[in-house]
């Protein structure tokens, strides 16, 4: 049930040369393989790049796929953590480009931030900084494949996969509930993974949210970071006093 009077929907094309969403299982041998599509919590990661405020939690409704998917296999040689290089083989996807949709709904779990609950403002706040290109660098899943997000209309174009009915992908991760972000007495103070079975049909993957992933893994326990005015690391309202000057 949404708790916002608005839809409060944003919708931007992000792209890249490439991208690497990896799968969780790759990583036992300390190579990486991308999924063959992003993942909800690597687009949800692009959009708290672009903005982000502890009041709200964004939320991915779909996602359409553009481009061929596309694979490139690099040899890499990475950091071991005892210091010295290893040799290993990354599979990264090639040619990204996707149009995105999401909305923000209020963050429940932090009352204390009811004073920020300003719709109007955060919505078109993010509008801006999606037209800005966003407030920090954007990444298709990992931090050597650079990403660029513009504002787009969803459906929009023509895409790769329009005239294909269906597609699955198999069990998939969908991402993480943090403990600020908990839905349930069972994800409060922990860290929960969330799986899916996703279904590209015409192109376009529709997500559900976390709490309706047919699968959940408790991690580890979590404590929330706490965010007030007398702590000095949230300002509230009065951060975006001067927004209607910005370019």
């Amino acid at each position: 049930m949404k708790n916002t009077r608005f839809p409060n929907i944003v919708t931007f094309e992000v792209t890249g040369n490439y991208g690497l969403f990896s799968d969780p299982v790759t990583r036992i041998g300390g190579e990486k393989c991308s999924y063959q599509v992003p993942t909800y919590e690597a687009l949800k990661g692009i959009l708290m790049s672009v903005y982000w405020k502890p009041t709200l939690i964004w939320y991915i409704d779909k996602v359409r796929i553009m481009n061929p998917i596309q694979t490139e296999v690099k040899g890499i040689r990475p950091i071991k953590y005892h210091g010295g290089n290893d040799l290993a083989y990354y599979t990264y996807l090639k040619d990204c480009r996707y149009q995105v949709q999401a909305h923000f709904e209020w963050n429940e779990n932090r009352p204390e931030l009811a004073q920020d609950r300003n719709e109007n403002k955060h919505h078109e706040i993010a509008k801006k900084m999606i037209r800005k290109g966003g407030r920090r660098d954007i990444f298709l899943g990992t931090r050597e494949c650079q990403g660029y997000v513009e504002p787009c209309t969803f459906g929009e174009g023509e895409g790769a996969y329009d005239n294909i009915p269906n597609l699955a992908f198999g069990l998939m991760y969908h991402g993480l509930t943090y403990a600020d972000e908990a839905y349930s007495q069972e994800t409060a103070n922990a860290m929960t993974a969330n799986f899916w079975y996703p279904v590209m049909e015409h192109g376009i993957i529709t997500f559900p949210k976390p709490e309706a992933c047919p699968l959940h893994k408790f991690l580890r326990p979590m404590d929330m970071k706490p965010f007030s005015e007398t702590l000095h690391n949230f300002s509230g309202l009065s951060e975006f006093e001067e927004v209607s000057v910005w370019d």
